[in-house]
């Protein structure tokens, strides 16, 4: 968990709006990531969770408000200052978005070539350390084709890690896996987040993120209209919209209700318990 300090926040955004299609889909919403923190983006489809994570890298150019990385705002016309944000701020997405035609190390070789100018040889060396990282070493010469979903997702998180980012944003990178292959990923993103990796994850995996986020927040119509720790939003008699959700994706995947999940997530959080991977696939991918 990260502490409280006086230095400027990783990443922070203020006031970031955006409309697409004549649909307000960012409303003014604002957050700060301090190093080291875990915010988890939950909520209702088309709550702006995707839109939000796009914006923080200009993927999606907000209309308005700021983009502050390490306390400096980020011009978003400068095509040099937009590359260095990418380099500093890794992205997920849940359709891995690898290349077919280059292997497991290329995958990850090709962007410190291209990106970063190393040399052919520092740059697969790199490669195989971060698949070693991820545990996919021995299937560094595969091609997507026949990798599994899981492990596909695991050399996209390999690759992000090989720019050496500040900070990752995670877009539901389970959304995509059969329910037998979620375990892997999510093991992957245990591991950085115990190694202080400053993250924002999109997920419906509320188990899994109740036991490592610093913080939830809670997005509506393309607004954040609740934040706290997951102890304080899942504790059974809080009445929180977060509880109500998450009891309502509990119900969908056939367990108990808002008093349950108040039970066994909250107070096992508040324990300082964290849920095991066996108890990970029941959460709905909705």
């Amino acid at each position: 968990m990260a502490a409280e300090n006086q230095t400027p926040p990783v990443l922070e955004a203020r006031a970031l709006g955006k409309t697409l299609g004549g649909n307000r889909v960012l409303d003014a919403v604002s957050l700060a990531l301090p190093k080291g923190c875990v915010k988890v983006l939950i909520g209702p489809s088309g709550a702006g969770k995707s839109t939000l994570l796009q914006c923080l890298n200009f993927l999606i150019p907000p209309d308005s408000g700021s983009i502050l990385l390490e306390g400096r705002e980020v011009n978003a016309r400068s095509r040099r200052e937009l590359c260095s944000l990418r380099q500093q701020v890794g992205m997920i997405f849940q359709d891995f978005n690898l290349f077919d035609h280059l292997s497991a190390m290329e995958n990850v070789r090709v962007a410190l070539m291209k990106v970063k100018g190393m040399s052919k040889l520092d740059a697969g060396e790199l490669a195989l350390a971060e698949l070693s990282r991820v545990g996919l070493l021995d299937k560094a010469a595969l091609y997507p084709a026949n990798l599994s979903g899981g492990q596909k997702q695991r050399v996209a998180i390999a690759r992000a890690l090989a720019m050496d980012p500040k900070v990752m944003l995670l877009d539901e990178p389970t959304s995509a896996l059969d329910p037998e292959l979620i375990g892997e990923v999510l093991a992957v993103i245990r591991d950085l987040a115990q190694n202080g990796m400053t993250m924002i994850i999109a997920t419906h995996q509320i188990s899994f993120s109740a036991s490592l986020a610093d913080e939830f927040l809670f997005m509506e119509k393309g607004r954040v209209i609740e934040s706290g720790s997951p102890a304080e939003l899942l504790r059974r008699d809080s009445g929180s919209r977060t509880l109500a959700f998450c009891a309502k994706i509990s119900e969908l995947s056939g367990e108990a209700g808002e008093a349950g999940l108040a039970a066994g997530l909250g107070e096992s959080v508040r324990a300082g318990v964290s849920v095991g991977a066996a108890g990970l696939g029941a959460e709905s991918p909705v």
